[in-house]
């Protein structure tokens, strides 16, 4: 059958599928919940557990060992515009089906749900699994007042998050005005220039980077009196059913700021 990705490229896909290569962490967890038949994952895929601990490896998202994922024969392989290398992507699509996602906003993660439930027919929980973050984010109460905030997901250099990114769109849901907005993907800054930003509350990501205490005094003597934080970055940039958890996160988070 002919299924659309997200990059608009129509892709013939066996379905049901009987061996997936998933090669985007976010989505692999969703495939679990699907009850797909995954035959392999990358280093990065660590939920579930059982899958990371059972299943092959095939590299990381941006470096896939392709000779292991063509020894695994798949029939789909799932990935992702910007997690994974364009030219490996195209490498794979030359032998394999592979299905690609482009995801910036809630809603694109929620049609990404959907589609990928469908080549799965496994269309009604896909469609419970969008209808309930749908409904959770529904309930979320952001900041009445935008807090001028950045988010970091790397040093070394600083590296933060753009404005067209999924991680500023949940930013938004939040309540928080990124600072960065004007940016792109994931620029490189200074210290220097987040002093310059307006920036009242900055965000320390648990990945890619994993940001800890330690880094907190770095930003402080840029930025003295703004409101230093490390945050779980899988909650902020996990566009699959990690997304039914990240409201209650937020809302957890939102309230930890107010006070």
């Amino acid at each position: 059958m002919l299924f659309k990705d997200q990059s608009g490229r129509a892709v013939e896909i066996l379905s049901p599928p009987r061996r997936i290569v998933s090669v985007v962490p976010s989505q692999t967890e969703l495939l679990y919940d699907l009850n797909a038949p995954v035959t392999g994952i990358t280093k990065f895929c660590v939920h579930p557990e059982s899958w990371f601990r059972s299943l092959p490896r095939v590299g990381g998202t941006k470096q896939l060992h392709l000779e292991k994922i063509a020894a695994l024969q798949p029939d789909l392989i799932i990935a992702n515009k910007e997690e994974n290398e364009k030219a490996q992507i195209e490498a794979l699509a030359l032998q394999f089906p592979v299905w690609v996602s482009d995801i910036h906003t809630l809603q694109d993660a929620c049609d990404m749900i959907t589609a990928i439930g469908h080549i799965l027919q496994q269309q009604h929980a896909a469609q419970k699994i969008a209808d309930n973050i749908r409904e959770r984010f529904n309930l979320l109460e952001p900041f009445p007042t935008a807090v001028p905030t950045a988010y970091f997901i790397w040093r070394e250099p600083w590296m933060v998050a753009g404005g067209d990114t999924f991680i500023h769109e949940m930013m938004h849901r939040c309540g928080f005005r990124n600072v960065f907005a004007d940016l792109p993907r994931y620029p490189a800054i200074t210290l220097p220039q987040l002093a310059a930003s307006g920036c009242r509350l900055v965000l320390l990501s648990s990945e890619p980077y994993p940001f800890r205490e330690k880094h907190i005094a770095e930003i402080r003597e840029y930025l003295p009196d703004a409101g230093v934080l490390l945050v779980d970055g899988e909650m902020f940039s996990w566009y699959g059913s990690r997304l039914l958890q990240a409201p209650a996160y937020f809302q957890q988070l939102i309230h930890l700021i107010s006070s």
